[in-house]
């Protein structure tokens, strides 16, 4: 009896199938998918964990760096007609992490144990996404593999780029918002109290703005334990419910919603998809397989599930553009741009050409929020902490004035 593997595979019909099979080994299970009419995408040893829930992956730090790395060096070395096998060999010998190098020298282990790069890659899913591998099985069958890894490498540097910017703009700002409530709770937890005891055994009276600070800092000291263990059990339960599926619909729903925020997604996720298909379309990649792939790497639930009805009308012949702009999820300008390239017959460089407007913009969305959130949080906290000084202040000049 063989191990359990879990994969995900392409049907004929363009959609993405997944399950469990019983095999010798994960290449066991990939033919066995093969003969049933399947293109495997994932195969990994032991059963899926149900419900398991994870943040949407746009690539990890220091992961998708030594991905495009990886990419950048593979398609470089296969473009001067260096040998696969040798072409990894060398990439394994740059690579600085330890672990990265390890992965690459399990993949050309098994490479050179007979089996595909594409299927060699597949064994270590954290590094390799569904549409990586989809495009170097491509590019193996078609004989172009360099030309595949020249346009992987763009494709995973524009995704890192974007990926980066987004990060580097959000973290200054939510950096701010996090010290300036540590600083008022520390305030009110740890100083506010000393001033208590002082007014306390003046035995005078406090004035009102005094009282509603020390109020503030007594109900920190009473219920802050309660409240942040209260906060911690709702956040484990929030992150069950995000675990279900219509869980991570509704917070996804939710998601594109949010002013300022909601547009910048939705922006990110456009350029996300239309960089994802301008890469498989322009390798020849049917257009349904195409699009399923992209559906599963898209982070946001809500317009992932929109690419079905998309799916369904390119099956039924009406091209993309038309069930692209009937989905509802997708800036306006996206269908027309589609159109266009399905009139030219370039529908690879239209997607290519949408990816680049919307990074751009998803660049500029991000800008904006972050030009008005940051001056918003230094107004806010600069407020807090001045009618908390100013409190103190009145007290103060109220027991002077009584010794006087």
């Amino acid at each position: 009896m063989g191990m359990t593997y879990t994969y995900r595979a392409v049907a004929g019909d363009g959609k993405v199938r997944m399950g469990t099979l019983s095999g010798d080994s994960d290449g066991a299970v990939a033919l066995e998918l093969r003969r049933q009419g399947l293109t495997p995408l994932r195969v990994k040893a032991g059963a899926a964990a149900p419900g398991r829930w994870r943040l949407p992956r746009w690539g990890g730090g220091r992961r998708s760096r030594d991905l495009v790395f990886f990419t950048q060096e593979l398609a470089t070395l296969l473009a001067s007609g260096v040998p696969l096998d040798r072409a990894l060999s060398i990439t394994s010998e740059l690579t600085e992490r330890p672990r990265f190098r390890e992965v690459l020298v399990e993949v050309l282990r098994t490479l050179k144990g007979g089996r595909s790069l594409a299927d060699s890659l597949a064994a270590h899913p954290e590094y390799f996404s569904e549409l990586y591998l989809n495009m170097i099985r491509a590019g193996e069958a078609s004989g172009s593999l360099a030309v595949v890894a020249e346009r992987l490498a763009e494709f995973e540097r524009s995704r890192d780029e974007l990926r980066s910017y987004i990060l580097g703009a959000m973290l200054y700002p939510a950096l701010l918002a996090l010290v300036g409530t540590a600083s008022v709770l520390i305030l009110l937890y740890f100083v506010i109290p000393r001033f208590a005891t002082v007014f306390a055994e003046s035995n005078l009276p406090i004035p009102a703005p005094t009282r509603v600070l020390l109020a503030a800092s007594d109900a920190v000291k009473r219920w802050g334990l309660p409240a942040l263990g209260a906060l911690a059990a709702a956040l484990i339960g929030l992150r069950v419910y995000l675990g279900t599926a219509a869980g991570r619909l509704a917070w996804d729903r939710f998601r594109l919603r949010l002013p300022l925020l909601g547009p910048a997604q939705r922006k990110a996720e456009t350029a996300r998809f239309a960089r994802s298909m301008s890469t498989l379309v322009g390798n020849s990649v049917p257009l349904v397989e195409s699009l399923s792939i992209a559906r599963a790497i898209l982070g946001n639930r809500v317009i992932a599930a929109s690419l079905e009805a998309v799916s369904q009308g390119v099956k039924r012949g009406e091209g993309i553009a038309g069930p692209l702009r009937r989905s509802g999820q997708f800036p306006a300008l996206a269908g027309h741009l589609l159109s266009v390239g399905e009139e030219t017959g370039r529908l690879d460089q239209m997607f290519a050409r949408m990816a680049d407007i919307y990074e751009k913009d998803t660049r500029e969305a991000v800008k904006r929020f972050t030009s008005l959130f940051e001056p918003l949080v230094i107004l806010f906290m600069g407020v807090v902490v001045g009618a908390m000084i100013l409190s103190i202040m009145l007290a103060i000049t109220s027991i002077n004035q009584m010794a006087i």
